[in-house]
């Protein structure tokens, strides 16, 4: 992943986080219960699952950032999921009625797809199912 200006997500580059054992990756990312990470400027709280077609990136709550922590996240989410033949990254983000709501996180939502729709099991979200390209793409 090469960046002008890498994004460390917990201290770790995304390259360095896809090396880690998927065993580690099971214990501290995909638990399927909420917990904060530090990535960039930016405090995420999030739920990340991982099925057998797809991983879930369900983000709560995003305070700071606007360096393009989300264009970090897009990316490592779908490296991940091409290594592990995954074959999409399924994105729920609950930006719709935040107290202090930020239009840009909106715009740049809008721009790569989302849309805004009742999700089962999660609510009243901004959605997106990504489908992974091949390796080869």
């Amino acid at each position: 992943m090469s960046q002008s200006r890498q994004i460390l997500i917990e201290g770790y580059t995304p390259d360095s986080i896809l090396t880690l054992p998927d065993a580690q990756i099971d214990a501290f990312i995909f638990t399927g219960e909420p917990l904060v990470l530090r990535a960039g400027s930016a405090t995420i709280l999030g739920e990340f699952r991982r099925g057998t077609d797809r991983i879930t990136l369900e983000l709560a709550q995003i305070d700071g950032g606007g360096e393009g922590v989300l264009p970090t996240l897009w990316r490592l989410s779908e490296r991940y999921a091409q290594i592990h033949d995954l074959l999409y990254v399924e994105w729920v983000v609950h930006a719709i009625n935040c107290a202090r709501p930020n239009p840009k996180l909106r715009r740049v939502l809008i721009r790569r797809g989302f849309t805004i729709r009742d999700v089962p099991d999660f609510g009243e979200a901004y959605y997106y199912l990504h489908q992974v390209p091949n390796q080869e793409s």
